[in-house]
C-alpha cells in the first residue's frame, strides 16, 4: 500500500484524477509556466528563514519558532486554492501530532502579501482521516478516474493528458 503523503491530500482538494497520476508517478508537465512560477516564488520568498525542512516524508517549506512555539509555513503562489493548501498544510500538523509535535501552521502568500493561521482541529483531523482512506482507494484503481472538468483544468500541467 502506497503512503499518503501532503502533496496528494492538497491534490485530492483538487482533483481526483490527479491524485491517482501522481501516485503513480506520472509527473505534470514540467514546462509549464504557472510551476515555474510557483517555483520562483518559493524560492525567492522569505529567504530570512530556514527553509525545505524535511522531516519522515515531509518537506515543509518554511519553519518558524514564534515566542517558543514552532509554525510550520506552507508558501503558495496564489490563494486561489486555498481549501487544498490549508488541508495540505493541515495534514502536515497531522502528522506531526501523530509523532508527537505539536506545531501551528500558516499559509504563505507572498505576491498577495497574506498570511492564513490554520490549527489542526478535531473537525479537520476527521476530515483528513477521510481524505486519506479515499485517496489509497483511488491509489488502488487499475485507472485514473474520469477526467472531469472544473475551474482548474484551464491552468492545470495535467491538460494534455486528460483533455488531448
Amino acid at each position: 500500500m502506497r503512503s499518503v503523503t501532503p502533496t496528494l491530500i492538497w491534490y485530492y482538494y483538487v482533483c481526483k484524477r490527479e491524485v491517482w497520476l501522481m501516485s503513480h508517478e506520472i509527473d505534470p508537465e514540467q514546462d509549464n509556466s504557472l510551476i515555474e512560477l510557483g517555483r520562483i516564488v518559493h524560492e525567492f520568498s522569505y529567504k530570512r528563514d530556514t527553509k525545505e525542512i524535511s522531516v519522515e516524508g515531509m518537506k515543509f517549506d518554511v519553519v518558524r519558532t514564534v515566542e517558543g512555539n514552532v509554525v510550520v509555513c506552507e508558501i503558495k503562489k496564489t490563494s486561489n486554492f486555498e481549501l487544498p493548501s490549508r488541508m495540505q498544510l493541515a495534514y502536515y500538523l497531522y502528522n506531526l501530532k501523530k509523532s508527537g509535535f505539536k506545531a501551528s501552521g500558516e499559509l504563505l502568500f507572498p505576491k498577495e502579501k497574506r498570511k492564513v493561521v490554520v490549527e489542526l482541529d478535531e473537525t479537520t483531523e476527521k476530515k483528513l482521516e477521510e481524505a486519506e482512506k479515499e485517496i489509497q482507494k483511488i491509489i488502488s484503481l487499475n485507472i485514473p478516474p474520469k477526467a472531469n472538468k472544473t475551474i482548474f483544468c484551464t491552468k492545470c500541467a495535467y491538460a494534455e493528458f486528460c483533455w488531448a
